[in-house]
């Protein structure tokens, strides 16, 4: 079963052969996703918090994208890098998925491809109905 395939805009996605998201049947993956660093402010480049947001948010409208919602959220992984702040990746994670509470592992890791990146997260979804056409 091959499934549905979203991808974004970033240039990893086909330098590596791999997609933002992958869904097969109720099932959505995303895979690890960091921040935009063109395009937020040079004064939030350096936030954990502002990473996490944008990092988050992306991951998001890939699920979004394939049929899911924020409530169907049920994992996140969060991979920070020495120097990112924990407690401010958790208030960025609480700001946009509290009232979701989905099961959730954060871990240091010793860095991450690309400069400057602080964090990289992985979603996962778990759609009830899949009554949404997903389009390729």
């Amino acid at each position: 079963m091959i499934g549905d395939r979203f991808r974004d805009s970033t240039a990893w996605q086909e330098i590596a052969g791999y997609s933002r998201a992958s869904r097969i049947g109720n099932l959505i993956a995303v895979s690890g996703t960091t921040a935009d660093l063109d395009s937020l402010p040079p004064e939030h480049v350096s936030s954990t918090y502002h990473q996490v947001k944008d990092a988050l948010s992306r991951g998001l409208a890939a699920v979004e994208a394939l049929g899911g919602t924020v409530n169907s959220i049920i994992r996140t992984r969060m991979f920070l890098v020495p120097g990112a702040d924990p407690l401010e990746a958790s208030h960025a994670h609480a700001e946009l998925l509290g009232h979701v509470s989905p099961a959730n592992t954060t871990l240091f890791v010793h860095s991450l491809v690309g400069d400057n990146l602080l964090v990289e997260i992985e979603v996962e979804s778990i759609v009830q109905h899949s009554t949404v056409e997903v389009s390729s």
